[in-house]
């Protein structure tokens, strides 16, 4: 026999024996802050790991919502003229592009982008 799992809509609340007890008032939400492009600390690093020796350029830093995040990664993919993705609040460009990235991020308002690593 397998016993049928309820997922709990009260957030781990079992009882309460205040009557003006709302469990909607302790459900916290995740709110992403949202950066100016100028106020935004990007970093622009090559990188090869996991990726049987293939180079990709990736964009960190990112604060803001997922679907700035994916127009953004949009933008560079077609100012590189490759491929990528975005996972993870990081920006994956396929290929050593991390000249070409910087100017453009820094030519769209990331003044604050810098190259990271080597």
């Amino acid at each position: 026999m397998c016993a049928k799992k309820r997922k709990n809509t009260q957030g781990g609340m079992v009882f309460s024996t205040n009557p003006d007890f709302d469990p909607n008032d302790f459900i916290e939400e995740e709110e992403v802050e949202f950066l100016a492009p100028e106020k935004q600390n990007l970093r622009v690093m090559l990188d090869r790991k996991q990726r049987k020796g293939k180079v990709v350029t990736l964009v960190t830093g990112f604060q803001g919502p997922e679907e700035d995040l994916q127009e953004l990664g949009k933008k560079l993919k077609s100012a590189c003229g490759t491929g990528g993705s975005v996972k993870n609040g990081e920006i994956i460009i396929q290929g050593d592009f991390c000249n070409r990235i910087i100017e453009h991020l820094k030519n769209n308002g990331f003044l604050k982008t810098k190259k990271s690593g080597g």
